[in-house]
């Protein structure tokens, strides 16, 4: 669920080195069957899979120019106060809070499949995600019961089933950590759906897609990252108060707007603080920049921006003086 990539410098030329998460280490593996098979030549991507120790000691390398980092907030703030010391350059995509902002005008039961994409996509394991759920009072048990009636029609299942929306989450560790976020959103908040582990799976590491209702904008589920099916569904009385619960965490990644107008939904947006959101909708765009603001990060991944990161800018002043 983390990697840390760094680039040093060679006489010969640029390499990586990437060093991913236990968890995902396969997943590296596969890359590196990938970047074999594209034929990229020996020695230019280079995959460690070890713990931390490796990662602080390949951060403050004297052999690194560049270090871009994704995980979590707490691991992205450490790289940041090296990097910072050591003046070299790092972009960091940490953790998000996003909304997902349900306007009073919204055909939102028709627009199941996008706010499932939006929402619960990869089994809530996806840093983007609209976990919390802002809905307007005017509209809060119609929105409730259309979340209850999405979650109850997901199939949970073998994630290599077609037929499977929902799988188990990536680590027993991860699942032990969302089981917690869910026993502590009992206590503050009311359960409507979910909230514990599928009857019809004997093994795998899964959790049944979780709604919360009446939850408090300041709740410890509304504020943490639970990376993992749980959503989060907060009341709003009017658009400012919407604004502000938005913008009311410390994370800014991304987030979505719900409505029937879309000029509507890109003005509410334009005030969200987030480095990315979408309306009727969220899906990446491998052609734009990607990342977050606040406590969700520094700099951009993907587009021209994010490759602008891994380059510098280098003057050559040339005098001729017979020209």
């Amino acid at each position: 669920m983390s990697f840390l990539k760094v680039a040093p410098a060679l006489a010969a030329g640029n390499t990586v080195v990437l060093k991913p998460a236990p968890e995902t280490v396969l997943d590296a593996f596969l890359l590196a069957e990938a970047a074999l098979e594209a034929g990229l030549p020996a020695g230019v991507l280079n995959i460690v899979p070890r713990g931390r120790e490796l990662g602080a000691y390949l951060v403050e390398h004297p052999g690194i120019d560049k270090v871009s980092f994704t995980g979590s907030t707490a691991a992205g703030r450490a790289i940041a106060e090296r990097c910072g010391r050591l003046l070299r350059p790092v972009t960091l995509e940490l953790g998000g809070k996003s909304a997902a902002i349900v306007l009073d005008d919204a055909d939102f039961a028709a627009s199941g499949e996008s706010f499932f994409a939006s929402t619960l996509l990869n089994n809530g394991q996806i840093c983007w995600l609209g976990t919390r759920v802002l809905a307007p009072r005017t509209r809060y048990q119609q929105v409730l019961d259309t979340l209850s009636g999405l979650v109850g029609s997901l199939t949970i299942g073998d994630p290599l089933d077609p037929a499977t929306t929902v799988g188990p989450l990536v680590s027993s560790r991860q699942r032990d950590r969302v089981e917690g976020y869910i026993r502590i959103g009992r206590d503050e908040a009311r359960l409507i759906a979910g909230g514990g582990r599928p009857a019809s799976q004997e093994r795998g590491w899964f959790v049944e897609p979780t709604v919360f209702a009446d939850v408090d904008p300041q709740a410890k589920i509304a504020q943490e990252e639970i990376f993992g099916p749980v959503l989060t569904v907060i009341p709003y009385d009017d658009e400012e108060q919407a604004l502000a619960i938005a913008n009311g965490t410390q994370y800014g990644l991304a987030g979505s707007v719900w409505t029937a107008d879309p000029q509507r939904g890109a003005d509410f947006a334009r005030r969200v603080r987030s480095g990315t959101i979408g309306v009727n909708g969220y899906v990446n765009d491998p052609v734009a920049p990607f990342g977050g603001i606040k406590a969700s990060g520094w700099g951009r991944e993907l587009g021209p921006e994010g490759l602008a990161g891994f380059q510098t800018i280098k003057t050559i002043y040339l005098d001729e003086p017979n020209a």
